[in-house]
């Protein structure tokens, strides 16, 4: 038997979740690839939603926002084509996609939410979103298969699917949280070209679950960054239907469970998009600690981690500290640079802010990993901040020049 404050992953993604159902069509947005997802809820679902801090926003974004508050049955995602910079057609398109998914679901069209991701300034070809919309409808599963196809379907440049799932046990009962995400470019804090949906059986306030995804993201989602882009469609949705008849409520044991699933959970998926970034070799997993607050410490691993000198110096697998210390003087916070040392793994290769000598082997073996520990250590503090970002490859150049292509 589960311990009550005991979280386990496990398999089965969206579905593993009782009343959600799922599904990925192709409907001819991408060439021969799936870029059509239904996710389904039998019963109406308690929603949390944050999204991106771009000026510039997608037509689906402007729907979300408004509908948040709303209970909601379903969630219609299309890749291959962003449905941003698309004017009022663009935005009559996204309602249009939500009144197509409520006929063919038989749902209120209010509690639809619809997402985009793809290629900027083109109108969805409506009669093939119609096709997939139907087709994605019918074939609406509890089945595993269905949350692998809805993960797929909502790729764009991605490598891989990503999804987890996680079990626990509260009140007595099993109780899960699980999700997808896409994303591999245009990925920095704020968000990024990224979309992720999440979905428990667990009950919720609309204030409180809002409340516990915002600062689940802002320590996640908002501690990765490819390429220091943030995209006009990111997109975090949270789903509550309740299903497991558990409430939880703010400042209990629940509270303080569920949120630790949702931030693991968050971060689990974060950590997988950075790994698929474009072209990248590296994950480079950035650790600020000894800051006075969290602020400061997202502030200054968000200059590092976006900095193309930095990013450049890691692909090469040169061990070129004065460029962390340049990026972290260019954060625009407080920041005494005489104290701050700086490892590479094991090895120092900076003390207070000048030249210690090191082992330049020793570094370069480090720099070879798949993913390499940085330690920047700034003595001003207790809060420690761990964000993740990619080298910055030749074959990232090639993946974004072709894009449209």
């Amino acid at each position: 038997m589960e311990k009550e404050s005991e979280i386990r992953p496990v398999d089965g993604g969206l579905t593993l979740i009782e009343g959600i159902k799922a599904s990925g069509v192709p409907c001819g947005l991408k060439r021969n690839k799936k870029d059509l997802a239904i996710i389904y809820s039998e019963v109406p679902a308690v929603t949390a939603g944050v999204f991106t801090r771009n000026r510039v926003q997608a037509a689906p974004i402007k729907l979300c926002r408004e509908r948040t508050g709303n209970l909601i049955r379903a969630v219609v995602v299309n890749s291959g084509n962003a449905n941003a910079c698309t004017g009022e057609k663009g935005l009559a398109n996204a309602y249009a996609m939500a009144e197509l998914a409520s006929r063919a679901l038989q749902v209120n069209p209010e509690q639809i939410m619809v997402c985009s991701t793809g290629v900027i300034g083109t109108q969805l070809p409506m009669e093939k979103i119609r096709a997939g919309i139907e087709s994605a409808a019918a074939a609406l599963t509890t089945e595993p298969s269905g949350t692998l196809d809805a993960a797929e379907a909502i790729l764009t440049t991605d490598t891989v699917i990503k999804q987890v799932a996680y079990r626990a046990r509260l009140s007595e009962r099993t109780v899960h949280l699980a999700g997808i995400a896409k994303g591999s470019g245009m990925i920095a804090p704020n968000m990024a070209t990224m979309l992720a949906f999440l979905v428990t059986d667990l009950r919720f306030s609309r204030q409180l679950l809002q409340k516990l995804l915002t600062r689940a993201v802002e320590r996640s989602f908002n501690l990765i960054t490819v390429d220091g882009d943030t995209s006009t469609n990111d997109t975090v949705l949270l789903l509550a239907n309740g299903s497991s008849g558990v409430e939880v409520r703010e400042g209990d044991a629940s509270c303080r469970l569920f949120y630790r699933m949702l931030e693991q959970a968050c971060r689990r998926l974060a950590y997988q998009i950075v790994a698929d970034g474009e072209g990248a070799n590296r994950v480079i997993a950035l650790t600020v600690a000894g800051a006075p607050d969290f602020l400061v410490a997202s502030r200054l691993a968000r200059a590092v981690l976006n900095s193309p000198l930095v990013k450049t110096a890691f692909y090469g697998q040169d061990a070129n500290w004065g460029r962390i210390m340049s990026a972290l003087g260019n954060a625009g916070v407080g920041l005494d640079p005489e104290k701050v040392d700086i490892y590479l793994g094991s090895v120092q290769v900076a003390a207070g802010g000048g030249a210690v000598p090191f082992d330049e082997q020793a570094a370069a073996t480090v720099l070879q990993q798949e993913e390499v520990p940085v330690l920047v250590e700034l003595h001003a503090g207790r809060v420690s901040v761990t964000a993740w970002g990619t080298d910055l490859s030749p074959e990232y150049i090639r993946i974004n020049s072709g894009y449209r292509s």
